[in-house]
C-alpha cells in the first residue's frame, strides 16, 4: 500500500531508478568487458606456500615476464581452501615492495657504511665462521669421557616468515653439523 501511495508522487519510481530496476543495463559496457589480468595470454600460474606461519597455506603465484602479478589463496589446498589470513593477503606487497632489500648488505666490524656482497660471497662468509666457530668449540667427550661429539656454541632462532619444510632442513643441517638443540632448558 506505501508502494502505491509513494508512487503517486512519483517516489517509487525514483527509487526503482536510483537502484536500476528501471535502467537496461546499470553496468557501462567499458565494465562488463573487463577481464581480471591473470587471465591475459603469457601469464604463468605457479602453486607455492606462503612464507609466513608455519600452518603452510598455499598459494596462486600469477607472473609475466618473471614478474610477479598478482598472489592469492589455492582454491583446491585442504589447508586453506582458497582463503589467506591479513599476513598472508600481504605477500603481493613483500614481493613488490620498493622498499624490499634484493642484494646481501653487510656491515664491516666498525664501519659506518653497509655494502653489497654478491650472495656466493656472503654464503662463503657464513660457512667460514660456522666452521671456524664449531672447531673451536667442539666437545668430544664431557668430564667422565662420556662421547658428546657435538658444539654448543651456536645457536638458531626460527622465525615465523619460514615454513615447517624450512625448519626440518635447518634442524637437519644443525645435527648434521653437531649443534645442540635446546628445548626449556633441557639440552636434547
Amino acid at each position: 500500500m506505501f508502494l502505491k501511495l509513494t508512487d503517486a508522487d512519483g517516489l517509487w519510481s525514483k527509487v526503482k531508478n536510483h537502484v536500476g530496476v528501471k535502467v537496461k543495463h546499470p553496468v557501462s559496457p567499458a565494465t562488463r568487458e573487463l577481464r581480471a589480468r591473470i587471465n591475459d595470454p603469457g601469464v604463468k600460474k605457479t602453486s607455492s606456500v606462503c612464507p609466513y606461519c608455519a600452518v603452510g597455506c598455499s598459494t596462486l603465484v600469477y607472473s609475466r615476464d618473471g614478474r610477479i602479478i598478482d598472489i592469492e589463496g589455492n582454491p583446491d589446498s585442504p589447508i586453506n581452501a582458497g582463503t589467506l589470513c591479513p599476513k598472508g593477503s600481504a605477500i603481493y606487497g613483500m614481493m613488490n615492495s620498493p622498499y624490499r632489500w634484493t642484494k646481501v648488505k653487510y656491515r664491516r666490524p666498525y664501519s659506518e657504511e653497509w655494502e653489497e656482497l654478491s650472495l656466493d660471497e656472503a654464503m662463503d662468509m657464513i660457512a667460514d665462521r660456522i666452521k671456524k666457530t664449531r672447531d673451536e668449540n667442539w666437545e668430544d667427550a664431557d668430564e667422565e669421557g662420556r662421547k658428546l661429539s657435538r658444539s654448543m656454541a651456536v645457536a638458531s632462532v626460527g622465525g615465523a616468515t619460514i615454513d615447517n619444510e624450512e625448519n626440518y632442513l635447518i634442524t637437519k643441517l644443525f645435527h648434521t653439523l653437531g649443534f645442540v638443540r635446546i628445548t626449556n632448558q633441557a639440552r636434547i
